[in-house]
């Protein structure tokens, strides 16, 4: 007996995606006030597969998933939780399916919790994201809106997976905007002006404010890495993009060196 066709890879079109996720499983879990001006339902099939569906109610909202999956369809590693498959639905709008995982972002009480773990779990997290972004610097990619809010953190499974990519985009490129997205903690100067140049020494500030983030939750007496380290993240996150690393590898090499 040949297979059924997957309810949610081999469905092309659809009219509605809500209403679709409920005839094929149980939707447990809605996100429906969102900035990005998309709509996020996680569903669980009845062979127990569960799976994450992100559609687009705005305009904004299309444009991100129509960048985020030309993203997805450029940078692959384990720990970025990747856009499958993509399904039309009415008025122009689309939704992508992606697997679920398990864990809680980094944005909000989580961060504590993350925090009170044994250092090298901490350092297997840092580690982590770096090495992820070794493959956005090999596809030609940058990071846009990178933040603690896009860390999911597994603790049964003490893994780290990157979540809502989506402002990620082939660099350089200039600014053509007041500023970019993205949380003020973690952004360059140069985001912050129109005509600025965008690019993997952008990257390098972000990751660098990353490491921060993990290793002392924002605040500096709270630093839990060296010295060395803290010295690695000091030259990354300079405001001249000029006195920062060249580049994720550098960076990654750097910290890797000191760690």
């Amino acid at each position: 007996m040949a297979a059924r066709p997957h309810p949610l890879l081999a469905v092309a079109d659809i009219p509605a995606i809500e209403p679709y996720l409920r005839t094929v499983g149980d939707v447990f879990r809605s996100h429906r006030e969102q900035d990005s001006g998309c709509v996020s339902y996680a569903v669980q099939l009845p062979d127990g597969e569960r799976w994450f569906v992100k559609e687009a109610t705005t305009a904004p909202g299309q444009a991100s998933l129509d960048r985020a999956w030309a993203f997805h369809r450029a940078v692959r590693h384990p720990a970025i939780v990747p856009q499958l498959h993509r399904i039309a639905v009415a008025n122009g709008r689309t939704a992508v399916v992606m697997p679920w995982r398990h864990g809680e972002s980094l944005y909000g009480p989580a961060r504590a919790r993350f925090r009170a773990l044994p250092l090298n779990s901490v350092l297997r997290a840092v580690d982590r994201v770096l090495d992820a972004h070794l493959a956005v610097e090999a596809a030609g990619m940058v990071a846009v809106d990178l933040y603690d809010g896009a860390f999911l953190y597994d603790f049964g499974g003490d893994t780290l997976h990157l979540i809502d990519l989506d402002e990620y985009r082939p660099g350089p490129f200039a600014l053509d905007q007041d500023r970019l997205p993205g949380s003020a903690r973690f952004m360059a100067p140069e985001e912050w002006h129109r005509g600025s140049v965008i690019d993997i020494r952008t990257t390098v500030y972000a990751l660098g404010r990353s490491a921060h983030v993990l290793l002392d939750g924002g605040e500096r007496r709270a630093w839990r890495g060296t010295a060395g380290q803290l010295g690695v993240l000091e030259r990354a996150t300079r405001d001249d993009p000029a006195e920062r690393f060249a580049g994720v590898r550098e960076f990654t090499d750097a910290w890797r060196a000191a760690t």
